[in-house]
């Protein structure tokens, strides 16, 4: 049996590659970010460095208007490239700071590992930014590790599922997208690969997987037609934010529409939470199944308990999934509340960027509470008698099967 689990493993992750291949081939056919020559800077290759030795600081300060002012550091260092073809060469290097941007960047200070680039303006290297990868890999990698040495081969086959889930947004959505594809019709392909690959990797395909493959898949069904309505009746333009109307700028084939890539991100979103609520359902049942010796009552009763599952999942699940946005919000949050005190409550409630956020917790509530009734009843379904091969050993059995 064990043996059989690792085929289907492989098979499973062979499939999974299989698809995403045949996908993004299809997704960015005809797609090209070449850049154009006449938009190419010569010399702007960025380097990685380490600053040695700070050589001048300079404070200043410069009249822009009638009574307004900037100031600013500028600070000339020596940096040691630490990579590439120049790597060991020492480069005189600038780090110009102003209060243009309320936010500060912290000064260069010796030892800091940072990008630089020559500007040929001013004839010598200049700051770009800290180098932050490093540490941000790291901590990766100890997460990895620790879910390897917690979840043993169901630890590995999560890591191998998210990796799928990563390339398909970066190999088959994003060059879909840009490269003029349907995005509602790509986002949901995507959401039904992440959703069928990564529970069959993770789980293992048998009749669990299953049921919370078909209570997921109809659970984010469910919150993508409720996002297209509200698109219809909200007359949204998803120009929501600096970032999405900058993408009308893009020397695109065709225009992005601004409005399909807020539907494809509330779904794709929403896949998330979905999964995990038909998940915990789906094996909370197999585990009642197991504990009572394979005998886990009918359609009706088994129905009961998902549902009786699903009341405590509910409660938790979208307090995670508010809680995320509220995460991911919580500088739009902070601007809401300090000017609800001089604005009408009425307007700043009604405008695009706050709705689109309040919908994003609503159609993926609604994704979940949808999830719940779906897969208890497939459960129901598929893990009543009639189902089960007589097996020596039940347990192994009802773990191996569809």
């Amino acid at each position: 049996m064990k043996s059989r689990g690792i085929l289907g493993n492989v098979i499973s992750w062979v499939l999974a590659a299989a698809f995403l291949f045949v996908g993004s081939a299809v997704a960015s056919r005809g797609l090209d970010l070449t850049p154009h020559p006449d938009d190419l800077t010569v010399g702007e290759e960025v380097l990685r460095a380490r600053a040695l030795e700070i050589v001048e600081r300079e404070e200043w300060s410069q009249e822009m208007g009638p009574g307004f002012y900037i100031t600013g550091t500028s600070i000339m260092f020596n940096a040691r490239v630490t990579g590439g073809e120049r790597d060991g060469q020492v480069l005189l290097t600038e780090h110009h700071i102003d209060d243009l941007w309320a936010a500060r960047e912290r000064e260069v200070v010796v030892g800091d590992r940072i990008l630089i680039a020559y500007n040929h303006g001013l004839g010598h290297y200049t700051f770009v930014d800290y180098i932050r990868i490093n540490y941000v890999v790291i901590l990766g990698v100890v997460l990895l590790v620790l879910i390897v040495l917690l979840g043993r081969l169901k630890g590995l086959n999560s890591i191998i599922a998210l990796g799928f889930t990563c390339l398909a947004v970066f190999v088959v959505l994003v060059p879909g997208i840009l490269a003029g594809r349907s995005i509602h019709l790509t986002a949901i392909l995507v959401s039904v690969y992440i959703i069928i690959f990564s529970l069959v990797i993770v789980i293992g395909p048998s009749r669990k997987a299953l049921s919370a493959i078909l209570g997921c898949l109809g659970g984010v069904f469910v919150a993508a037609l409720l996002m297209l309505f509200m698109d219809i009746v909200l007359n949204l333009t998803g120009a929501i934010d600096q970032d999405s109307q900058f993408l009308l700028t893009l020397p695109l084939a065709q225009p992005l529409s601004l409005g399909a890539i807020v539907f494809a991100g509330v779904v794709i979103g929403a896949v998330g939470a979905i999964m995990d609520v038909a998940t915990s359902i789906a094996s909370s049942l197999w585990e009642v199944k197991l504990a009572g010796g394979g005998e886990g009552g009918g359609f009706a009763q088994i129905f009961k308990s998902g549902l009786n599952i699903g009341k405590d999942i509910l409660g938790t699940m979208l307090n995670t999934l508010i809680l995320a946005y509220i995460g991911s919000s919580l500088s739009l949050i902070l601007l809401i509340t300090f000017y609800s005190y001089d604005t009408s409550l009425l307007e700043l409630f009604n405008r695009e960027m706050i709705s689109v956020e309040i919908l994003r917790a609503l159609v993926g509530s609604f994704g979940i509470f949808s999830a719940v009734p779906l897969t208890s009843a497939i459960c129901g379904w598929l893990y009543s008698g009639k189902w089960d091969k007589p097996s020596r050993n039940r347990r192994e059995s009802y773990e191996s099967n569809w």
